[in-house]
């Protein structure tokens, strides 16, 4: 992927769990234009903003199928590119070990649940020029390929918890929700409850 694609964009406030473009299916994307690249800088520099490792077009309100990431794999090796149209896979049920983490959403911020999924994963799709792509991830990266691909057809990691673990995950949000304003990370996150 080329680098000028991961710089110059604009920081854009995140959508929140609840708005309807993050629990729908996104549309396949079909133009590989200066707008889809636009996107993909803007959404690099809204990722990087909220100190996160990926981020799908849904959690910037574009029901577009396209996400970009920037995160180490098991070895710490760090990873980063965008996927149109992804595919993720994992190995079938005998091949899979699951590996139990904790995991956050940037569109439910200040929450982290452990989930277990897969440790590997096989992402296809397309970069930014409508070029196949292949991104064989381990650790975080395959938990990562497979976050980023659910927001995109309208999941969101709490719906993969169970009841308990859900109801968790929203008593911690709603008491860290303050430190987050409306158009976070455009404006940043607050460090206490006094600031205005």
């Amino acid at each position: 992927m080329s680098d000028d694609l991961t710089s110059g964009g604009t920081v854009l406030p995140i959508t929140r769990w609840g708005t309807p473009v993050m629990h729908n299916q996104t549309r396949p994307v079909e133009a590989f234009d200066d707008e889809l690249r636009d996107l993909t800088r803007d959404m690099f520099a809204t990722m990087r903003a909220a100190h996160g490792v990926g981020l799908a077009a849904t959690q910037v309100g574009i029901d577009l199928a396209i996400f970009v990431f920037e995160c180490p794999d098991a070895d710490d090796v760090i990873h980063r590119g965008v996927v149109c149209n992804p595919e993720v896979t994992v190995p079938d049920a005998r091949g899979r070990t699951l590996e139990s983490a904790e995991e956050g959403c940037l569109s439910y911020p200040g929450a982290y649940q452990v989930l277990a999924r897969p440790d590997t994963a096989v992402c296809t799709g397309q970069d930014a020029d409508g070029n196949p792509v292949r991104i064989e991830g381990t650790g975080l990266l395959a938990r990562c390929l497979q976050h980023e691909t659910d927001h995109l057809g309208g999941t969101v990691f709490g719906d993969r918890l169970s009841t308990r673990a859900r109801r968790l995950l929203s008593k911690q949000h709603e008491e860290l929700a303050h430190l987050y304003p409306d158009d976070w990370p455009v404006t940043p996150r607050r460090t206490s409850a006094s600031e205005d």
